[in-house]
């Protein structure tokens, strides 16, 4: 289905219109407004042509009998005329299809010669309206079956065979309009739905693209926001200490050269899988739990206080994507601690065995005198959440007893 422009017909009938009944495409083209009525499709004529030619001749096999009944004078003419005027009618049968059946009644009482006029009013009410109305309609006539053979018997068969017969006729009629009308309404059922199932795979494709991108970006906001941050702290303290022994700002431009090109090259990475259109991580170097030892030296060459204590068991045995999680846990946790408690001891724990799970604690005291608010906190918390549940684990994260701010987290393993 088209974002811009609705199906008004599927595509097996895109070709093969003319085919169809011009009511079953109002219903199909129900999504475009049309001014004014349809016109007659090429299976409309040669249908109603074949009803109307139906009519003239049960018509005409009706105005046989009427010399043999004993009959007033000129009611043979009045019942032609009626039975002429009933098959002229039967061209206004698509517009008025109860009207027609309900005025097909008293006429076809009334009028041999209007009998098949009769049918084919019968036939169209039921395939264009649901049962009750067919259901009156039928039924009226049934009611009047007996009497008007009672009134004008057929002079070749018995009196009870000829409302049997006459009934079964009516019966007839009325099942075959029903099976056409079961027919469309399939149609139509089918047509509703495969647009349901287009717009359910679009609404698919759409929510995967989503959780592609919202991953992308948490992604973007673990990775970018450590290196930004230690930007931040180096080119901090050049700006305050321009007095600093030229060895500290050779260093301190190093490690600012380091991360920004780091930073770029992780940007350059996330980037290339927004144009690939690949929301995996495939290609691209993941950290695991082996990697966070690189981290802490990593923070404590920008100046950060971080002591690390990891008792695992055989760390080489925990799943990927739970170390992958660990580091993660641990690099938000520094990265915090660095923006909102500048110059505190933060302290790294990890511990678990397979079985027992993996917890990773991530904690630092109050950070001394007033530091500054920083724009967008809480994010990178609420994605750490969401990676660790998406994991099967838990997150926990708040201020501590002493005035600090802990992360905790398990994640299971084994």
């Amino acid at each position: 289905m088209s974002g811009d422009k609705p199906e008004t017909v599927p595509h097996a009938f895109a070709g093969r219109r003319w085919l169809l009944p011009s009511a079953l495409i109002k219903e199909l083209d129900s999504d475009a407004p049309r001014p004014g009525r349809l016109r007659r499709t090429a299976r409309d004529w040669v249908v109603d042509f074949s009803c109307f030619l139906m009519a003239v001749f049960i018509g005409l096999l009706g105005a046989d009998t009427l010399r043999q009944e004993d009959l007033p004078a000129g009611y043979a003419a009045f019942d032609q005329v009626l039975g002429a005027l009933s098959c002229a009618a039967v061209w206004l049968r698509r517009r008025w299809p109860v009207g027609f059946a309900v005025a097909m009644v008293p006429v076809a009482f009334a009028s041999t010669t209007a009998g098949g006029a009769s049918l084919v009013a019968l036939f169209t009410l039921a395939v264009h309206r649901p049962f009750r109305y067919v259901a009156c309609v039928a039924g009226a006539s049934m009611v009047l079956n007996p009497l008007y053979f009672w009134w004008r018997p057929e002079p070749d068969l018995p009196y009870g065979w000829t409302v049997a017969l006459a009934s079964l006729l009516t019966a007839a009629v009325v099942g075959w309009g029903m099976v056409a009308r079961s027919k469309r309404q399939l149609m139509l059922s089918l047509r509703d739905r495969a647009r349901r199932a287009e717009t359910e795979a679009r609404l698919r494709a759409e929510q995967a693209q989503r959780l592609a991108r919202e991953a992308i970006a948490r992604e973007m906001h673990d990775v970018l926001a450590h290196r930004l941050t230690l930007l931040s702290v180096h080119a901090g303290a050049l700006e305050f200490r321009p007095d600093a022994p030229r060895e500290e700002i050779v260093r301190a431009a190093g490690v600012i050269r380091e991360s920004a090109h780091e930073a770029l090259q992780d940007l350059r990475e996330i980037i290339g899988v927004l144009r690939a259109a690949e929301p995996d991580d495939t290609g691209r170097p993941q950290p695991t739990l082996a990697a966070l030892e690189a981290l802490v030296s990593e923070s404590l060459d920008a100046g950060m206080k971080v002591a690390l204590q990891q008792r695992v068991t055989d760390p080489a045995a925990v799943p990927a994507s739970v170390g992958r999680t660990a580091y993660r846990i641990a690099q938000e946790g520094l990265t915090n601690a660095r923006k909102h408690a500048p110059g505190t001891e933060v302290t790294v724990t990890v511990t678990g065995a397979p079985g027992e799970g993996l917890s990773v604690s991530v904690r630092n005291p109050a950070p001394e005198g007033e530091v500054p608010h920083v724009p967008g906190s809480g994010q990178g918390l609420i994605g750490l959440t969401e990676r660790a549940t998406l994991t099967g684990g838990r997150l926990e994260h708040g201020p501590a007893a002493d005035g600090g701010f802990e992360v905790r987290a398990w994640l299971p393993w084994g």
